[in-house]
């Protein structure tokens, strides 16, 4: 995806350098403005580039690829303005050669036909050069609440809190809290205390329970040697329970391909689960008794729809909880929801994998993201016969190092009988 936007952006260059070079602004017809325009787009796709073939420093990275994500968020902005104009400029162009104008001789017609386009107003400027002019500042304005939302929002860690009424709910677990966070992708941190914040918020909660929901890494399972430590600090009395999620199976970085390199990388990754002393459940469950009651919790490997991967087997994860009471599921893509969770007598399933796109509007009664257009379900809490699914929107970030709209997330759940 980063390669083919790297191509966009560079064809986006060219039509907005020559699209500025036409208008009467007097500095972008300077040499200087040249080289600064291009100077700024080569060095920036050498660093992106850099930046994905080497190894360095995690700050370096993430500031190159919040340069990276404002520009082409600012320049296919302008580039909209400016493709509007082109619109409306062939449509005079259009209309005055399909019906021109009445003349007494042949000269005037080609005259009026010749003429430049935009038109030139007798009085203020012409509406393309305020078109330019505007585009130049509506593409701008996204510059505040992205760096905004690197500088404030990253770690700003928010717990939510919901209430899970589950009707066949032994009474011995009514009031059991649950604490979930969800794709943690180590490898984008650059911040260890603001993440051991996050860490202690959750743990003042004092859960009886931690589920973790997947994408403990990016890509590989080193990312987490500077964190692990702060996530080992997880602990709860009925254990902490987690699942893998489309990230850490290596694809990305070492292709689909199998191989033995890979192998070992999602043997790390297994491995360090169990150092900082998570219970990974890999296509299993485990049974949580209190007194006399008991209730199943379920993990699967990561199923998801479209190009994601489908490594989890649901039924095999399902064997022996037939006869319990509640079955709490840990998948971390929410599309298994409706693709084969609503199928089994599962009673909750708890996911992550949207990230709610860093980008939306979130409040208690109202929330939109992009992610909805791609996702049925992205965000929060969704209900649908006996079957529950709740969409971690994330503790960490992937891509852009920042939020806006969507702060990272803890939820608290609190388990209710009918």
């Amino acid at each position: 995806m980063l390669q083919l936007n790297t191509v966009l952006l560079f064809i986006l260059d060219f039509y907005i350098f020559f699209a500025l070079r036409a208008t009467n602004i007097e500095f972008v017809k300077t040499k200087w403005f040249s080289y600064l325009w291009w100077g700024y787009s080569i060095s920036l796709l050498i660093g992106l580039f850099i930046s994905f073939q080497y190894s360095i420093p995690l700050m370096y990275r993430s500031i190159i690829l919040v340069a990276f994500f404002m520009t082409a968020v600012s320049k296919f902005i302008f580039a909209a303005v400016l493709i509007i104009d082109d619109i409306r400029r062939g449509g005079i162009w259009l209309s005055r050669l399909f019906s021109p104008k009445k003349v007494t001789h042949l000269e005037e017609n080609i005259e009026e036909l010749e003429k430049p386009l935009p038109e030139v107003p007798k009085n203020g400027i012409s509406r393309s050069e305020f078109l330019m002019k505007s585009g130049i500042l509506v593409a701008a304005l996204p510059m505040l609440p992205l760096a905004w939302g690197v500088i404030s929002t990253a770690y700003d860690y928010r717990i939510r809190r919901q209430k899970l009424v589950l009707p066949n709910l032994p009474k011995a677990f009514h009031g059991l809290k649950i604490a979930q966070i969800s794709d943690v992708h180590s490898g984008s941190f650059y911040n260890k205390k603001a993440v051991l914040g996050g860490v202690e918020m959750l743990l003042g909660e004092k859960p009886d329970m931690i589920f973790f929901t997947g994408d403990l890494v990016n890509n590989v399972a080193s990312e987490m040697r500077d964190y692990q430590d702060i996530f080992s600090k997880l602990h709860a009395d009925l254990g902490v329970f987690s699942t893998l999620g489309n990230h850490d199976y290596g694809d990305y970085y070492y292709g689909k391909e199998d191989s033995p390199a890979k192998r070992k990388n999602l043997q790390d990754v297994i491995d360090t689960h169990k150092v900082m002393g998570w219970d990974l459940l890999m296509d299993e469950n485990r049974t949580i008794k209190m007194g006399s009651d008991e209730l199943s919790i379920v993990g699967v490997q990561n199923w998801g729809t479209g190009r994601f991967p489908k490594k989890g087997d649901l039924k095999k994860a399902l064997m022996g909880t037939e006869e319990k009471p509640v079955k709490l599921l840990l998948s971390h893509d929410p599309s298994h929801w409706r693709a084969e969770v609503l199928n089994t007598n599962v009673d909750a399933m708890f996911a992550g994998h949207t990230h709610g796109m860093q980008f939306g509007v979130r409040g208690e009664n109202f929330q939109w993201s992009p992610a909805k257009y791609i996702y049925k379900e992205w965000a929060g809490l969704y209900k649908e016969g006996n079957s529950q699914l709740y969409v971690n929107t994330g503790y960490g970030f992937l891509g852009y190092p920042g939020r806006v709209g969507i702060a990272p997330e803890i939820t608290i759940f609190e388990l209710a009988v009918l």
